[in-house]
């Protein structure tokens, strides 16, 4: 079980907390808004009044008895400094940032506490690519501390690699196949399994792999 602090008690940051408290863990709202206190609608979180850029409300917070602090605010400005101060003051060990706009994605780094962004155009963007992309690899996600990124492909019926078994493939370094999704079937990439023609294929990949990658899965 995790304790996890949302700063922004907005329909977003109360999603979040429903969702975290259904898996078993504690969950504290902080936002300066009294009209986004709404305890009733997340009745087993806990519930604090007040400015989560302040210091003071932080401690107040014991943001250091957090595993994780989320700023999920609408304001980009707000979540950084969220990030930061949970980060350098508190020495929370996650620290999650939404991103309301794309335009300041690239502020949400390791320099200003943030372990992981949210950009949520970004990921509506990479899920419609998702749909329609066959044969183009989509980048779903990205781990900003390991220097990696969750991608996608659907294999085309012309890929060469289609009719290969698992273990007959070989991956550009720092890659590594993690699922294949077949129809309404998950599968783990074992070494029997042959790929068939639109199988999606996810892979947690270095981004200078990228271009190998999409070389070898589609036909060129």
């Amino acid at each position: 079980m995790m304790r996890v602090a949302i700063a922004g008690a907005g329909n977003v940051g109360r999603s979040i907390a429903t969702e975290l408290l259904g898996n078993g863990h504690e969950v504290l709202l902080v936002d300066r808004d009294p009209s986004a206190i709404k305890a009733a609608s997340v009745p087993d979180a806990e519930w604090l009044l007040a400015d989560a850029c302040e210091l003071s409300t932080l401690e107040e917070a014991a943001l250091q008895r957090c595993d994780v602090v989320i700023a999920a605010t609408g304001d980009d400005k707000v979540n950084l400094v969220v990030s930061l101060l949970a980060k350098t003051e508190f020495s929370v060990k996650r620290v999650v940032a939404r991103v309301n706009h794309p335009d300041n994605e690239w502020l949400f780094t390791e320099g200003w506490g943030v372990d992981v962004s949210v950009s949520t155009p970004r990921i509506m963007s990479a899920l419609v690519e998702e749909a329609v992309s066959v044969g183009e690899l989509v980048r779903l996600f990205t781990f900003r501390q390991g220097e990696a990124n969750l991608v996608e492909l659907t294999l085309p019926s012309d890929s060469p690699i289609v009719g290969t078994a698992v273990a007959d493939l070989h991956w550009p370094s720092d890659t590594s196949l993690v699922s294949i999704i077949r129809g309404r079937h998950v599968h783990s990439p074992q070494a029997e399994l042959v790929l068939e023609s639109g199988d999606e294929l996810l892979f947690v990949a270095a981004p200078e792999r990228e271009q190998q990658l999409e070389d070898l899965l589609s036909p060129r």
